[in-house]
């Protein structure tokens, strides 16, 4: 369950290891004033109830995006979840926990703070631009 459009990479990369794996998407961008996620798609696949679900974005930033589409993910029937992102920081890590204590996160590197756009630091940069080439 990438949330787009960054986690779109992570997804053509997880699904070598499961090819059977049903896909759906999450559309979220993060307003630049408030940093709240504001939803703008959401398809997701019939049979969440039984599946286990990963839900796929580069970065843990702020935790709200990554918190959002846990919450429409749940609503949807999914009760196994995992968060897998490549990096992320604790403010994200502390959001996603407490919205969503039961979502186990795995993260490849955390780095230690966000500055005040609410961009890992030092981070990545924009994983979305970098993936798509929209620098």
């Amino acid at each position: 369950m990438p949330i787009l459009r960054a986690g779109l990479g992570m997804q053509e990369g997880m699904m070598p290891l499961v090819p059977a794996a049903s896909t759906g998407h999450v559309g979220l961008y993060r307003d630049p004033k408030t940093l709240r996620p504001v939803q703008y798609y959401c398809r997701l696949p019939a049979h969440l109830a039984e599946a286990e679900v990963l839900v796929l974005d580069p970065m843990l930033a702020t935790g709200q995006s990554a918190a959002e589409a846990v919450t429409l993910v749940k609503a949807a029937g999914a009760t196994r979840l995992q968060f897998v992102c490549v990096l992320a920081c604790p403010p994200g890590v502390a959001e996603l926990q407490r919205a969503h204590p039961g979502v186990p996160i795995i993260a490849a590197a955390v780095d230690p703070e966000l500055n005040d756009a609410g961009y890992i630091v030092p981070g990545l940069g924009d994983a979305g631009d970098r993936y798509f080439g929209t620098l």
